[in-house]
């Protein structure tokens, strides 16, 4: 992992993470991995992107994955996205035809969704890397917990957030969230997945774009403009 580079805003109330024996044993095995000549994705730079892109002052929106997009040329550091040039993957063609139904938004001709993240959206997956082609193969070393403590920092921030949890892994990860419906300032959203396994499940016609907004509004921020550029500089 060598030396952090990290948003000062997230590197301040992280350092405890990045100094424990938890994150000292999932670097050694990040190392071995690539001394061992296999390929991991996204590269080094960006597995700390969505954080970058994101500072914890900024976030208003939260939307939580599994782990990285395991083709080449797919992951680049936020959840559901893929690097300008690349097919869209089916969960986020799906996320997109949510998001026209709600919001009347045509589906982007890309997948990249860096104009979310610049905008306050949170776009973290539970896991930061994985092994070419070999799904969920970096899960249980040590990122999850690292990932845990950043949502516990959005929780802990006085200012209301929006988490939207598609599918059972994301509602798990975020149980701990001091929600509305608990008495907390957060709006919690869940829903199915939106894999083309289980959008058609409650995914479709959950409304969470339109709610996010609605809520934000309600709370004097600033709604998140959904609509992605039609090209890329």
């Amino acid at each position: 992992m060598g030396e952090i580079k990290l948003h000062p805003g997230w590197l301040d109330p992280l350092r405890g993470e990045f100094a424990s024996p938890y994150m000292a044993e999932l670097r050694a095995f990040l190392v071995a991995e690539k001394q061992a000549g296999k390929h991991i994705f996204p590269s080094s730079g960006e597995w700390f992107r969505a954080l970058d892109l994101t500072p914890l002052d900024q976030v208003r929106v939260v939307i939580l994955g599994q782990d990285p997009y395991h083709g080449p040329g797919q992951a680049h550091g936020l959840c559901f996205s893929v690097r300008p040039g690349t097919r869209i993957p089916p969960s986020l063609v799906n996320i997109y035809k949510e998001m026209e139904a709600d919001l009347g938004i045509p589906p982007a001709r890309h997948g990249f969704l860096e104009h979310w993240a610049k905008q306050g959206v949170l776009l973290l997956n539970s896991v930061l890397t994985v092994e070419m082609s070999l799904a969920a193969s970096h899960q249980g070393r040590g990122w999850e917990r690292f990932t845990d403590a950043v949502i516990r920092l959005v929780n802990a921030r006085a200012e209301p957030a929006v988490f939207l949890l598609w599918g059972s892994h994301a509602q798990k990860k975020a149980a701990f969230v001091d929600s509305t419906d608990r008495g907390g300032r957060h709006l919690v959203l869940k829903a199915p997945h939106p894999s083309p396994l289980s959008a058609h499940s409650g995914f479709f016609g959950c409304r969470h774009f339109s709610q996010a907004n609605a809520f934000l509004e309600s709370r004097g921020q600033t709604p998140i403009d959904w609509a992605l550029p039609a090209s890329i500089e």
